[in-house]
């Protein structure tokens, strides 16, 4: 029988947010295979690539390590993305052209760095996937954040990032990458009822 692993229980305070109040948590230092670019995430050929990338290798792990010595059963975690612009107006005029991102999603600690570069490979040689070549595995310390859930379009998120900044400047102040968690399956979910975590580190 395999071991069943659901990281998003284990965790929960990262991945369960309220969508009435932001919160705040501490996030400790994670690894992620991300991939970054720049530009529209609707239209840029490099973000879909991206995400194709991300979770066929993702995938391809997880099934490695349930076939494999430690048969530990595990969710894929969801995608989830960074983004920032060197002129910060680009966000508030929708220039999406302008925006820089890193698409990424979390690995398991019981997932080696030697099995992700096997996975790497084997979806490189199985699916030549252009976006794989940009993968790469890294840690991410975040610390200190206040995050909130938006239900909804993220065409519609602003009033809710403008709650957590103001939650924030409230307390400390903002610094680092704004932070985007997609609960939802968007080719399935309906976009009114579309799940996201908004999380921004803070002083």
């Amino acid at each position: 029988m395999n071991e069943k692993i659901d990281l998003k229980k284990t965790l929960k305070d990262l991945y369960l947010a309220s969508a009435k109040e932001p919160a705040v948590v501490e996030v400790p230092t994670l690894r992620y295979l991300m991939v970054d670019g720049e530009g529209d995430p609707n239209t840029a050929p490099a973000y879909a690539e991206a995400v194709e990338a991300l979770f066929s290798v993702s995938y391809t792990a997880k099934f490695m390590v349930k076939k494999g010595p430690q048969a530990i059963d595990y969710g894929v975690m969801p995608l989830e993305g960074l983004w920032w612009s060197d002129d910060l107006s680009a966000f508030r005029t929708g220039a999406k052209d302008r925006w820089k991102w890193t698409a990424m999603v979390l690995q398991p600690d019981f997932v080696s760095d030697e099995l992700i570069a096997e996975a790497i490979d084997e979806v490189r040689k199985k699916k030549k996937l252009p976006g794989v070549d940009r993968l790469r595995l890294d840690r991410l310390t975040e610390g200190r954040c206040a995050q909130i859930l938006h239900v909804g379009p993220f065409s519609e998120e602003g009033p809710t990032i403008e709650r957590l900044h103001d939650f924030i400047t409230g307390r400390s102040a903002l610094r680092g990458k704004h932070h985007e968690i997609y609960l939802s399956d968007i080719r399935r979910a309906e976009p009114a009822k579309w799940k996201t975590i908004v999380r921004q580190p803070m002083a």
